[in-house]
């Protein structure tokens, strides 16, 4: 089996700063990246394959302030991408927590209700009873909406989205100084 293709992204930025979110306090390794890059990298990165390998290369219009300019900005945009999947795999364990809660809610409910059903169906006749008997069915079928909804549909693309920030937290970040040959980059 051949290695996986490795994909590769070029930004364009004036100056090294200009890839992290100038509010954030923190050290240029821990920032948070801009959110107009993070959401541009994101997006380019999600339609890759499965296990593709990811190179950033970073073109600089303007020498950078520092001589590890390489190595912070590797670390910075991995450390970005590997928290914010640690973020996601919260939120998802979260959801998942929730959807068994709303689950055995959902069972509790429904089993009132088609015992609420049944009873009525065994004791009483009628229209106005057959309205209510069906009624009591439908509504405890309805409790188990969002339990359905969290197992079938709502925890996939959090998984998918923890799957491209691992990966984006695992790729090959350059920096392309000004004037060097387009295949230089710091080492």
């Amino acid at each position: 089996m051949s290695p996986p293709l490795t994909h590769q992204l070029r930004l364009r930025v004036n100056d090294v700063a200009n890839l992290f979110n100038a509010i954030d306090a923190n050290p240029l390794q821990h920032k948070h990246l801009d959110p107009e890059i993070e959401t541009f990298i994101e997006n380019w990165a999600r339609n890759l394959p499965r296990h593709a390998r990811i190179r950033l290369t970073v073109h600089l219009a303007q020498q950078p302030r520092q001589l590890d300019s390489d190595a912070v900005v590797t670390s910075g945009v991995q450390h970005h991408f590997e928290a914010k999947a640690a973020h996601i795999r919260t939120e998802l364990q979260h959801l998942l927590q929730e959807g068994r809660m709303s689950l055995l809610i959902g069972v509790v409910f429904l089993s009132l209700c088609l015992l609420g059903s049944q009873a009525i169906g065994q004791y009483a006749g009628g229209t106005g009873m057959a309205v209510m008997r069906e009624g009591l069915a439908i509504t405890g079928w309805v409790a188990m909406w969002r339990p359905m909804q969290i197992f079938l549909y709502d925890w996939w693309p959090l998984a998918r989205r923890i799957r491209v920030c691992k990966a984006l937290g695992h790729a090959v970040v350059r920096i392309h100084l000004p004037g060097s040959p387009e295949g230089a980059s710091l080492q």
